[in-house]
């Protein structure tokens, strides 16, 4: 006899929309007649092995509402990236409290933890569905056109860009604002949509998908300067030289690493501080100024896009739907149909799971510090509607009469 139990967690770096998806399982699961109990899952994938659940059967629909509107992951998130062991531990507490349907949000390793689960319960004959719902910031999920979460944070990254722009318009010098991405310059990219006039920053757009040179880089930012008189740099967290070696790494005396061994990028100002050093020590350039966005693109609560709320909900319907309706387990993906609609489908497990996208070569210009024109059609439609704009003066000089 089925026991209609649900478990949903949220896992990996938080986003403005991760809510919507959450809130889209709980409202749809409810129109199921089968189902008895939807259960949260406090921080991710540690709160399953801690057993720490919430009911959310017993929320208010109002109350579900207003927290699908708030940024960030309302049950909590976790780093923890779950090998054979844990998901064995994992399925051990999944079987216990007889939960029949999982569904996880995430980005690549939450895919990859559904993945395992599911082949637990598939090899002890349990009758498990387990789901990836999409999320990610850096929009690296292969098989999707675009993730739930990257749309909001490419907002962000286009309205600060453009704000910075506008900043160093009128205090003319060097400005360096250092993007999330480690190997995907997705959001990085995005910077480029803040552009109204050909000569507005980003003039420099660097990208983990392309080698950086330091000497180049100096010889871009020189030649920018003596073109504009000013120059607005975007990038990315994880620009690396030909052999794949981070720069934060080889600029710094030393590097902070995380709980998985990889060098620190998010959350430290270091690369900015030290690409800042290197103009003004090599070039001589007095005013530069550089800025880390670090977490404030995630969750970012006056800057979300209203096409991303739309989709991070519907993408966690479909889990729910592909779930009952279905007879395999998988990753919820979006598929652009049309200039701009969308349609979803669910893909195997393996074809997400461990994987990631990067940004196509149509998107990147020649030089490699720019976008194309591909680029930009891509990602408008995504950021939604009431885009803010900025103007400039027509200015007729008035003729000197001191100093002729």
């Amino acid at each position: 006899m089925s026991s209609g139990k649900i478990l949903v967690a949220q896992g990996g770096g938080p986003t403005a929309v991760i809510n919507q998806s959450l809130v889209g399982v709980v409202l749809e699961a409810r129109r199921f007649r089968n189902v008895t109990r939807i259960y949260g899952a406090m921080h991710g994938v540690r709160g399953i092995v801690n057993e720490d659940f919430v009911d959310l059967t017993q929320e208010t629909s109002h109350n579900l509402e207003l927290v699908a509107a708030t940024p960030s992951s309302a049950l909590g998130s976790t780093r923890d990236k779950p090998d054979l062991k844990y998901c064995e531990e994992i399925f051990k507490v999944l079987k216990a409290h007889e939960i029949e349907h999982f569904f996880y949000i995430g980005g690549n390793d939450s895919s990859d933890t559904v993945r395992i689960v599911a082949e637990q319960a598939q090899a002890a004959g349990y009758p498990l569905r387990a789901i990836h719902i999409p999320k990610t910031i850096d929009n690296d999920l292969v098989g999707n056109d675009h993730t739930p979460g990257f749309p909001s944070a490419a907002r962000f990254v286009a309205q600060a860009f453009a704000g910075a722009n506008l900043d160093n318009a009128s205090l003319p010098g060097v400005y360096v604002g250092v993007v999330m991405g480690r190997h995907a310059g997705f959001l990085t990219a995005a910077s480029a949509l803040g552009k109204k006039f050909p000569d507005d920053g980003p003039h420099l757009i660097y990208l983990p998908e392309r080698v950086f040179s330091i000497e180049q880089f100096l010889a871009d930012v020189k030649d920018t300067y003596a073109r504009y008189g000013r120059c607005v740099v975007a990038v990315s967290e994880g620009i690396h030289d030909a052999s794949g070696e981070p720069i934060a790494t080889l600029l710094a005396k030393e590097v902070e690493r995380d709980a998985h061994g990889n060098v620190q990028l998010s959350g430290t100002g270091a690369l900015a501080d030290l690409l800042c050093d290197e103009i003004k020590d090599k070039l001589g350039i007095k005013r530069v100024r550089g800025d880390t966005f670090g977490y404030l693109q995630r969750s970012f609560i006056g800057c979300v896009s209203d096409v991303d709320q739309r989709e991070a909900r519907e993408v966690g319907e479909k889990a729910v739907q592909f779930a009952m309706w279905g007879e395999r387990n998988g990753s919820v993906a979006i598929k652009r149909t049309g200039f701009y609609s969308v349609d979803y489908e669910l893909l195997p497990l393996d074809a997400v799971a461990g994987k990631t996208r990067t940004m196509e070569d149509e998107f990147i210009d020649e030089k490699g510090t720019g976008v194309t024109d591909a680029f930009r059609m891509y990602l408008r439609p995504l950021l939604g509607s009431g885009m803010p704009d900025a103007y400039r003066l027509r200015p007729a000089p008035v003729p000197k009469i001191l100093k002729r």
